[in-house]
């Protein structure tokens, strides 16, 4: 169930830049923290002359929501001035969730999880999510870091046995009926193509069907954007002010 109250109070509090108290062009110095699945994007928008420091945090992070919450607290506490932190996130299974903003300002898409930012928009995730609920992504990202069910797999084999290891992956992932990936240019698509067909042919003992999306750096490009000048973050994006706290029911949305 919605937190309405909880969102009305965030939402007056900061989701309008200018009810923040803050200046159409803040002063505060720009960090980033990031997921590595963004390194490439949030780079070309917000070169280094636009930000103070830029960290990128592993893949790995987000399949412990927890550990990826520590991460990133962790290396919010370690800044000491104040600053407008970008987070490039979304709540990630609740990762988010309680995350204390202590002497600064923090940027983050408004969003369950990446899938949303990789394919463009909020609306873009919407409509995959219509055409299949139960869809595995990948994303060149992913597939280089070694973040997929066939590399998952290896490594459980290597750990608990080729018949443990078979049993993991069953309960995890029989329910998926697509396994779809994600580019935003063709050329990635295609340069990505026999990674994706690798774990595709691993994953059609679920009867997983492979797809493939060309997504949008748009949702990218307006985090930048958002970062430079915050009366441009809209309803698609959250501003939390110090002292304040990330919680789950910001990032829920009335339908």
């Amino acid at each position: 169930m919605v937190d309405l109250q909880a969102r009305r109070s965030f939402f007056n509090c900061c989701a309008n830049a200018q009810e923040a108290g803050l200046e159409a062009k803040p002063p505060l110095p720009i960090v980033v923290i990031a997921c590595k699945v963004f390194q490439g994007f949030l780079e070309r928008y917000l070169p280094d002359h636009l930000t103070r420091e830029v960290i990128w945090l592993d893949y790995g992070l987000h399949a412990v929501p927890k550990n990826l919450k520590s991460a990133i607290q962790e290396q919010i506490d370690r800044i000491r001035v104040p600053s407008l932190i970008v987070l490039g996130y979304g709540l990630c299974g609740n990762g988010l969730h309680g995350i204390q903003t202590g002497i600064h300002t923090i940027l983050v898409p408004r969003t369950d999880d990446c899938i949303a930012i990789l394919l463009g928009s909020r609306q873009a995730y919407q409509h995959e999510f219509n055409q299949c609920p139960a869809t595995y992504y990948l994303s060149k990202g992913w597939l280089e870091s070694g973040s997929n069910p066939l590399q998952e797999y290896l490594g459980y084999v290597e750990k608990y046995g080729e018949q443990q290891a078979s049993w993991i992956m069953d309960q995890q992932y029989r329910h998926y009926k697509r396994l779809a990936l994600v580019a935003h240019r063709p050329e990635d698509l295609e340069k990505y193509r026999p990674k994706a067909k690798e774990v595709a042919e691993y994953c059609a003992q679920w009867g997983m069907q492979y797809v493939e999306i060309l997504g949008s750096e748009e949702y990218i490009r307006q985090l930048a954007e958002a970062a430079q000048n915050l009366t441009l973050a809209g309803d698609d994006f959250l501003i939390a002010p110090p002292g304040s706290e990330l919680t789950q029911s910001q990032f829920l949305r009335l339908r």
